[in-house]
């Protein structure tokens, strides 16, 4: 059986690197023929239609396509910050007709020959990220880094390195279909799926497959001290995590900065002890930390993104095209924490920007760390067993509302908007195999109210 999963391993590791398994799955409006179920079963997914629109649509069920697939029945995905990158079309590479969504989790359904961790019928949660198991990352845990799952020539050409695929996230990252649907093809299954233990709900697991991971790794590592300050730019779910993390790590103080006032409410109705900081209200951002964190912050934590641009030059730049990415929040970290004090980018930074203060990098001292996509297999296990488990997280905090799959056009746009009428924070989608609502939960309500 060992033999039979390598030799697996190794057919599908040399079909990514020719590019067939990786394009497998999209077209326009979902699943390409080829790789349908033929049974003819059809489900609801949501695709992107174009720069700020997508659609709920009727398309084909995947199919297993590699001995090393799994089709998971989705109960449970969600939008991400992320997302909303893609939906304005600000990453390139995106095709009409691309399945959106990398959280998922659900119930597998099949799986193909070589799978023999996962078994029909268990509960999983999938990790955003798709790890072949076996290059020299993937042995390592280090999931984002994997060689071998997205064969894109351009993201490859602009990181120096290859990344990896990620679930429903541009040919950019792979072309995957993605997980805001009734079902996915998980690839290499063994490896990107986490079967989850009786009496954890599926809110509560969920957010295994990138915000619970993705804020511990910003906070870990970056290296967040005993008794250190922290400010956080951007709180979001993860920002939100992100202050949580710190202090269980053992900051002193965390400063969350925003400017959208709702969702400063929200974190500090969760987290009491966090400190707040309202950009909206006045100039600057580091004249104003520097009235509240004497000396300069220990630790910036960026979780915002690089497409928000505050400053005109930046909003000319990138529209034109001379830059992917704003370097206005990265300019305020940098001003804003002491000498020899640590930044952690992660917030999404696609490629290119101008205008960074490089010299006051060099001058103090400054550690610039580029957290990355988090590698999620390094993590998942242990937040899982050492937090949610114990009880030391929950995950439920963040989660703001519960909807159908099919108000994902309804979702997008007022997630969008961040409007303190909505208050959307994460939102539990479901799908009609999803259970009822657990513990702590939201009930399921209708944004077209």
């Amino acid at each position: 059986m060992a033999n039979t999963a390598a030799n697996a391993v190794e057919k599908q590791l040399g079909e990514y690197e020719e590019g067939t398994a990786a394009k497998a799955g999209v077209n326009n409006y979902g699943i390409r023929h080829e790789f349908a179920d033929p049974s003819g079963e059809k489900m609801l997914a949501v695709v992107w239609e174009g720069k700020n629109k997508v659609k709920v649509v009727e398309t084909s069920k995947p199919r297993i396509i590699n001995d090393a697939d799994a089709i998971v029945k989705v109960t449970g995905t969600t939008i991400c910050g992320s997302d909303l990158h893609l939906y304005h079309g600000a990453v390139i590479e995106m095709k009409q007709g691309d399945i959106l969504g990398h959280e998922y989790m659900g119930i597998v359904e099949s799986v193909g020959s070589s799978v023999t961790k996962v078994r029909v019928g268990d509960r999983v949660v999938a990790s955003f990220q798709i790890s072949c198991g076996a290059c020299r990352f993937c042995v390592q845990k280090l999931s984002s880094q994997c060689e071998r799952t997205n064969n894109s020539s351009v993201a490859n050409a602009m990181y120096g390195h290859r990344t990896a695929g990620v679930m429903g996230y541009s040919h950019f990252a792979g072309g995957y279909a993605g997980g805001q649907a009734e079902y996915v093809r998980t690839p290499f299954a063994d490896t990107n799926l986490l079967v989850l233990p009786d009496g954890i709900t599926d809110e509560r697991a969920l957010f295994l497959s990138d915000v619970l991971p993705t804020s511990y790794n910003c906070v870990e590592d970056t290296h967040v001290y005993g008794g250190e300050t922290v400010g956080i730019w951007g709180m979001g779910p993860i920002g939100l995590f992100a202050a949580k993390w710190a202090f269980l790590k053992g900051a002193k103080r965390v400063i969350a900065i925003d400017s959208v006032s709702w969702r400063l409410e929200y974190a500090k109705s969760k987290i009491p002890e966090l400190e707040i900081l309202n950009v909206s209200t006045f100039k600057s951002v580091t004249e104003e930390l520097k009235k509240v964190a004497i000396g300069g912050l220990d630790v910036a934590l960026e979780c915002a993104a690089g497409e928000y641009s505050k400053s005109i030059i930046h909003k000319v730049e990138t529209a034109i095209g001379l830059e992917t990415d704003s370097s206005d929040i990265l300019n305020e970290m940098i001003l804003s924490v002491r000498p020899y004090g640590r930044i952690g980018i992660t917030g999404l930074y696609t490629g290119y920007t101008n205008h960074l203060n490089v010299g006051a990098i060099m001058q103090t001292g400054i550690r610039f760390i580029g957290n990355g996509q988090a590698p999620v297999l390094k993590y998942w296990e242990t937040i899982l067993k050492d937090y949610i488990i114990p009880g030391r997280i929950d995950p439920n905090i963040m989660i703001s509302h519960r909807i159908p799959l099919t108000e994902m056009e309804e979702l997008y746009a007022k997630f969008d908007k961040r409007s303190s009428k909505d208050g959307l924070m994460k939102v539990f989608v479901t799908t009609r195999f999803s259970n009822p609502p657990g513990e702590g939960s939201p009930q399921l309500s209708s944004l077209k109210a």
